[in-house]
């Protein structure tokens, strides 16, 4: 059986590399769970998935993140998200993640939508902080709405710096048309330059969204390895339960402190917890 609690089982199982590897790739992930790898591109891992199954579909991605700091590296290129379209994972340049999949047994297009999940550690001095989290907790608005927001800035800004007079329903538009990531992806080639022009975006973390910050989010304690995820109804954490139950066992639950974390900008969130030194 395969799924992202099978996955922090594993976590949890070998935790003890947290405090001792240099880099977070070099973790010992239960490669049975796995139907990709990659360096460089999204997802670095995706969990295989299940032919049949109720409880668990599989199919998660993986980013990880890692951080000498208490803070969250940037995200390069790729917009933190709770779900996402596998079609736009596998196409093109990332076609060798498809092949990989196929590779693993996996009928991709079974699962057009997969759960995000992102792997923190985050060192400060002999602390250490780890995180499973489900990527839901980085979007707090739509893709398309931040990107067109953020782009409805930059045209105010030329406007007001040019004086010139653009017609609400123009700007309406051109702020419709930049509201896609894949518009800012691709390379673009000007003929006799010497040079392909790429515009990327980078993402960078404000303070009410760095769960590594103990002033911001004190419930993630120092030297614990937690599992979060989205907790907006009763079903939720109950489905939640389930799910902890059937992998870990009522034993084995019991070992977990279960908290409730308020996001600034985006309601509740479902926390397991476990000291790293246990």
């Amino acid at each position: 059986m395969y799924s992202i609690y099978h996955f922090f089982k594993s976590l949890i199982d070998n935790k003890k590399h947290f405090a001792t590897m240099h880099k977070l790739e070099d973790f010992p992930f239960e490669k049975s769970l796995l139907s990709c790898r990659s360096k460089g591109q999204f997802p670095d891992m995706a969990i295989r998935l299940n032919k049949k199954g109720e409880l668990f579909t599989g199919g998660e991605l993986i980013e990880l993140k890692d951080s000498n700091h208490y803070t969250i590296s940037s995200f390069n290129s790729t917009i933190p998200m709770g779900r996402k379209e596998i079609s736009r994972v596998t196409k093109g340049q990332n076609s060798i993640i498809r092949q990989q999949m196929e590779d693993a047994g996996d009928s991709i297009d079974s699962l057009p939508i997969r759960d995000v999940f992102y792997l923190i550690r985050g060192r400060k001095k002999e602390n250490i902080k780890v995180l499973l989290m489900h990527g839901s907790f980085f979007e707090t608005i739509k893709t398309s709405e931040l990107i067109s927001q953020s782009f409805s800035q930059v045209l105010e800004e030329r406007i007001g710096q040019s004086g010139i007079q653009v017609n609400d329903d123009v700007k309406e538009l051109l702020i419709s048309m930049f509201s896609e990531q894949d518009n800012f992806s691709k390379v673009r080639i000007v003929d006799k330059a010497s040079v392909k022009l790429r515009f990327r975006i980078m993402t960078e973390i404000k303070s009410e969204g760095n769960i590594l910050n103990s002033n911001k989010y004190p419930e993630i304690e120092n030297n614990t390895i937690n599992f979060i995820l989205p907790y907006h109804t009763e079903k939720d954490r109950d489905i939640a339960i389930k799910c902890m139950t059937e992998v870990f066992g009522n034993k084995g639950l019991r070992n977990f402190k279960e908290l409730k974390l308020k996001h600034h900008f985006n309601g509740y969130f479902l926390i397991f917890q476990q000291s790293l030194n246990d």
